[in-house]
């Protein structure tokens, strides 16, 4: 067994291999890989990614890249293709092959019937002089210097090398497609992150109810009205005019500074922050981290008071 330093300083040479074999892709970044995403970009179908072993691996996360970044895409596993699932490329498909030595026996049977069907042939391959580069129409190199397996053998740095580039072909699209953040939250309705993207803060304030005083209203009312509404907080307005807010802060520092308000004007504090019930949750949140608080008062765009909306209810959307 090694020791602890010994496997540290193995688990940063990987990281270095790995990094070296990033870095060197750069130099295979050209027109080829232009010419690609054009294609990609323009295609009328969807795009087929395939592969074998680990390189199947790997396609089935660009898949699921492309997927959700607007380009529509399906998984082929090489080895199925050629024992009847072929049928799943249709004409006007774009096949992306992703292998390292582009000579396996599958890729030989399938790349020539691919072919025979008239889809265009995209190869992210690690060796240039491989069967898969000679046969495709566009070559992305993938090629490394070596594994960061100490053997040279199990697919790591080389696996890296196909993922990168695969993520350089979906960001590009992005780019070329003008993918906003709306559209990627389409893809990515569930969990914490579909939340980031589309929940509102009208989405939350609803669910609380509105406390609200007016300048005049007597100390013990207030904090009546504040205890019953149960959001450590309640607002102040007149005439339907918001003039500030009175938080659970307030009637702490109250006690402890101002022994004789006589109603919510005496501590109210006069410029309160607030928030369009239009606004992403996420906003409310990073608005509430910036100012140290836990609720924001929720007004329409014509400045009216319509509720609160507080921490706890961001909390309970588990955008946290």
């Amino acid at each position: 067994m090694k020791s602890r330093e010994e496997i540290k300083q193995i688990a940063n040479q990987v990281i270095m291999d790995e990094k070296k074999a990033i870095e060197n892709l750069k130099e295979y970044i050209d027109d080829s890989f232009a010419e690609a995403v054009e294609i990609l970009f323009s295609a009328t179908g969807r795009v087929v990614v395939t592969g074998i072993g680990k390189s199947a691996n790997i396609a089935t996360k660009i898949v699921s890249t492309f997927n959700s970044t607007g380009t529509p895409a399906l998984f082929l596993h090489a080895a199925d293709a050629i024992h009847g699932d072929l049928g799943m490329v249709r004409p006007g498909d774009v096949v992306i092959c992703v292998s390292k030595s582009g000579d396996t026996p599958e890729i030989k049977v399938l790349v020539p019937l691919i072919k025979n069907f008239g889809n265009k042939i995209i190869a992210i391959v690690g060796n240039t002089d491989s069967f898969l580069a000679r046969e495709a129409d566009l070559v992305l190199n993938t090629t490394v210097e070596h594994e960061a397996c100490p053997n040279n053998l199990a697919p790591t740095s080389s696996t890296t090398a196909q993922l990168v580039m695969g993520d350089a072909l979906a960001v590009a699209l992005i780019e070329c497609r003008n993918f906003s953040a709306r559209d990627f939250a389409r893809f990515h309705p569930g969990g914490a992150l579909g939340k980031k993207l589309y929940l509102r803060v009208a989405d939350l304030y609803v669910q609380n109810e509105r406390p609200s005083v007016n300048p005049n209203t007597s100390i013990p009312d207030t904090i009546l009205e504040m205890t019953s509404k149960r959001l450590g907080c309640t607002v102040v307005e007149e005439g339907g005019e918001i003039r500030g807010i009175i938080t659970d802060g307030d009637l702490r520092r109250m006690m402890q500074t101002f022994h004789e308000p006589k109603c919510a004007a005496d501590i109210m504090h006069s410029h309160p922050r607030c928030i369009l019930d239009s606004e992403y949750a996420v906003t409310a949140l990073q608005m509430m981290r910036a100012n140290s608080i836990t609720q924001l008062i929720v007004v329409d765009a014509d400045g009216r008071y319509l509720g609160i909306v507080h921490i706890h209810d961001i909390l309970r959307e588990g955008i946290i």
